[in-house]
């Protein structure tokens, strides 16, 4: 596996992610902003950041397979979320539980989450990029 993850003692424990990942490999994979979308482009989740959040994982892991790569090369993500607050943590939570559930895999990274007025689309509750290296 290329990607080590470390929550050194020395940083305050996480708040659902990881505070470092370092990578051995030798390619890098940029994947830009996922959106709660399917494939055909059709909306998922309106009003619902749980049922968006998923469905922005699912499309990761899409991205990643395409790339050869999966959630265990993955190094960070960016979260953007509309209208952050604090109290969309459980919702995005659930999101990660149920993608994760699904696709059988670890998607808790090293992760930056930032809060926007508003994202591409105005349905779009949740926008999330991907940065992997892969062997």
């Amino acid at each position: 596996m290329p990607v080590k993850t470390i929550d050194p003692p020395e940083l305050p424990t996480p708040y659902g992610w990881r505070q470092l990942a370092v990578g051995t490999g030798s390619r890098v994979v940029f994947l830009s902003g996922q959106t709660p979308r399917t494939a055909a482009g059709e909306p998922v989740g309106t009003g619902d950041l749980a049922a968006q959040t998923e469905q922005v994982y699912l499309n990761i892991a899409a991205g990643l397979a395409a790339a050869g790569a999966t959630f265990d090369d993955v190094l960070r993500l960016t979260i953007y979320v509309k209208d952050w607050s604090l109290d969309k943590w459980d919702e995005i939570g659930v999101g990660v539980e149920r993608a994760a559930a699904r696709l059988g895999a670890d998607l808790v990274k090293p992760t930056t989450l930032v809060g926007v007025a508003t994202l591409a689309e105005p349905d779009f509750l949740i926008e999330i990029e991907a940065t992997a290296i892969v062997a």
